[in-house]
């Protein structure tokens, strides 16, 4: 029972708890001893026995080689084992709020008589026990998160030992049935109460006596009470701003580390970090974006005044992905020595693309349009652009900078069509042409010089040696988490990966035969050996992501063409179309990311919004004789939208589901899903060019009927491996 008492003579509990640096101590490298070191003793009889559980794993495994007991029988001893565990879990968590209530219960009724014969030593002695009930509700995060961090492993223990998915199987059953106690030691719902009844009582007792204001009145008044700043943080990652944050980092593909374990791990991150270097980087992103969609309003008009068919734009397009498919790659490994001389290169590749497809026109060389694309899509940097935020910004700001690297992608998008809107004018100057197709190179060649210039006298090459490792397996004992780590396991789904993923991994606590060799911890080496860490349910994230870009890029790329054809549009109405589409961008993530996310599973989302892209490409068809342009307009919006809203919740649940040997080193799950996205938009690009030879009026039902085959085919696969996404 949570008793609150402080030792004799002295507050040493919650003074300890009020000025240390606000976070649970977790050692990282042996779960098994952290347990039983971590455990509060008068509750030590209520956290799993992950010892005891660990034995039975072996013990099972031995039984089966010896013919001792069938599988089935396994499962169904294990599975009564962990349910037993659970409820013994369930129960005391359930009785410790409703000691925490009872006690606020009580010190309530104190307040009332407080209230009326007002007494200042009275006042800081009721304050004083808020406190405690304030330290006992952490104590009882900390109960949570230890026990949800042995039932993760064990399920992990039991799957690696007899290679079967029980995980998929248990969760399932016991999260979705209506007595689900399982469900019960991840819901927030009671502690989020205890939290607003110590916020509302401690801030009346503070200095508003007398006011007949409430903290409800003033949602932003700011709490003064320490503790309460403490178990703030433990609910912080579920607000709307945190949430919304996570999902366009996530949506990023960017690894969200753990928090430096010591000063001297934060002093050496802070040497690592340069404001101007991030910045340099976000603006590389934008003009990366801007370079490869201020083409498309004018694309297929350019290849047409080179003798070419209006559907060529498709190649135009397409090559710089061509190219961005083998780039990624090395720019990849490159970022593993430097950051500075990749982007020079970059930028100076993207100077000469530039420069050779603004020249196609004066040189009338299709050849020369294409190669210049080529090159631009040489001097993809991305890659360079997320290993800098994910290993030289510090933790407690990469979230932000993980948003910021989407953002900056979103309003690239965005004003690339927008400026070709904008580039109507027609001249010369000397033998060059000036005009609505040249323009948008002359103009990304001048932007990415000046952007060279200032690379050169601002960025700072971050000091490698400083780095620890490039990706920490076994962080040292006393390893900190945030104590809002522990509460938001009450928000996720109980297998959900989480920063303490290689928690997961690196358990040690194990007999040589369990215990995972040093190799199969180390990031992969070469496309073949991340290929072979990809499983079932990362294989369909990828399709997904794969058929989103590929839908998303037959809409933008052959909407000049088809616009042209059905409603005789010129290039500046195409370009307000999708610089539409490309602002409902940041909307979206903002309403997924602070409303939706929190109402729903991210798998449902994903399976509703694959729907929903199913509806629009369907609605996208011209089936009639007549096609208008509310039909086209509002079937873009919907598969638009609809592929943005499954686009990030995919990336989550990618990151969750995603081995973390993928997560560092070259060939990252970040790597692979733009390999996988590139390749889509080359494949979609090609169908435009491709489909082209039909004629016009085939063009669009020709190019819609493979995306409605890649939806559907990624909704079964979905649904195929739906039980296995958490």
């Amino acid at each position: 029972m949570i008793t609150g008492k402080k030792n004799p003579g002295n507050r040493e509990p919650i003074e300890a708890a009020l000025h240390s640096d606000q976070r649970i101590t977790v050692n990282m490298v042996n779960f098994g001893k952290k347990l039983m070191a971590d455990q509060i003793p008068e509750w030590k009889g209520y956290y799993i026995n992950y010892k005891l559980m660990k034995k039975k794993v072996k013990q099972y495994g031995q039984q089966l080689q010896q013919g001792e007991k069938d599988r089935r029988r396994v499962l169904k001893d294990f599975s009564k084992m962990l349910d037993d565990q659970i409820e013994k879990i369930v129960l005391f968590l359930l009785e410790q709020q409703g000691t925490l209530a009872s006690r606020i219960e009580k010190l309530g009724k104190q307040r009332a008589v407080l209230a009326e014969q007002p007494d200042i030593s009275g006042i800081a002695e009721l304050r004083e026990a808020y406190r405690e009930v304030g330290v006992d509700l952490i104590k009882l995060l900390k109960f949570v998160d230890l026990n949800a961090t042995g039932i993760r492993k064990i399920l992990k223990k039991f799957d690696k030992r007899f290679g079967y998915r029980f995980t998929d199987y248990y969760v399932t059953t016991r999260s979705n049935h209506p007595y689900s106690q399982l469900q019960q030691v991840f819901k927030h719902v009671g502690v989020g109460a205890v939290v607003g009844a110590l916020s509302r009582n401690l801030a009346e007792l503070q200095e508003r006596q007398g006011s007949y204001l409430s903290i409800y009145d003033q949602p932003s008044a700011a709490l003064k009470d320490p503790i309460i700043d403490m178990i703030n943080n433990s609910v912080d990652k579920l607000t709307r701003s945190t949430n919304f944050l996570r999902f366009l980092g996530q949506h990023a593909m960017i690894a969200d580390e753990e928090s430096p374990s010591t000063a001297g791990e934060e002093e050496i991150e802070d040497q690592k970090y340069h404001f101007m270097s991030l910045m340099l980087n976000l603006v590389n992103t934008f003009l990366y974006m801007v370079n490869t969609y201020i083409i498309v309003p004018t694309a297929d008009d350019y290849s047409v005044s080179l003798g070419a068919a209006s559907t060529v734009c498709g190649v135009v397009i397409g090559s710089m992905a061509v190219a961005q498919i083998f780039s990624s790659i090395y720019f990849s490994a490159w970022s593993n020595k430097s950051y500075f001389r990749p982007l020079v290169f970059s930028s100076i590749v993207l100077f000469l693309g530039n420069v050779c497809y603004a020249m196609a026109y004066d040189m009338k060389s299709l050849t020369v349009l294409i190669v210049g694309r080529l090159l631009c899509g040489l001097g993809s940097a991305r890659a360079v652009n997320r290993r800098y935020i994910s290993d030289c910004v510090p933790a407690r700001i990469r979230m932000q900078a993980s948003a910021g690297f989407v953002s900056a992608s979103a309003l690239g998008m965005a004003c690339g069509p927008a400026l070709a809107g904008l580039l109507q004018w027609k001249f010369k100057i000397y033998m060059v042409t000036f005009n609505q197709s040249t323009l948008p190179g002359w103009l990304m060649s001048v932007a990415w010089l000046l952007y060279l210039v200032w690379l050169w006298i601002s960025f700072k090459e971050p000091n490698r040696a400083t780095e620890v490792n490039e990706a920490p397996q076994n962080p040292p004992p006393g390893q900190r988490v945030d104590l809002g780590e522990l509460e938001n396991g009450l928000a996720q789904p109980l297998l959900k990966d989480s920063p303490n993923k290689q928690n997961d991994d690196d358990d040690e606590d194990v007999d040589d035969s369990e215990e995972a060799a040093e190799d199969s911890r180390k990031p992969a080496t070469s496309i073949g050996s991340a290929y072979r860490l990809l499983t079932p349910s990362v294989k369909v994230q990828l399709l997904i992501y794969f058929m989103l870009k590929y839908a998303m890029e037959i809409l933008l790329s052959e909407s000049s063409v088809i616009t042209n054809h059905y409603f005789s549009w010129n290039t500046s109405a195409v370009a307000i179309f999708l610089a539409i589409l490309g602002l409902t961008v940041l909307p979206v993530n903002a309403v997924v990311g602070t409303y939706i996310s929190n109402m729903f599973e991210d798998r449902q989302l994903l399976m509703v919004s694959q729907i929903t892209l199913l509806v629009g490409i369907l609605f996208s068809f011209k089936v009639t004789s007549t096609y208008s342009v509310i039909q086209y307009v509002g079937s873009a919006l919907i598969t638009f939208v609809s592929a943005e809203v499954s686009e990030g919740v995919n990336l989550s649940l990618l990151s969750s589901v995603m081995s973390s040997r993928l997560s560092r080193g070259t060939y990252n799950g970040g790597l692979l899903s733009t390999e996988a996205g590139t390749l889509a938009r080359v494949v979609a690009d090609g169908t435009i060019t491709a489909a082209g030879y039909l004629g016009i009026e085939k063009l669009l039902n020709v190019t819609l009927l493979p995306s409605l085959v890649i939806c559907a085919a990624s909704i079964a696969c979905t649904f195929l491996t739906y039980n296995s996404l958490f």
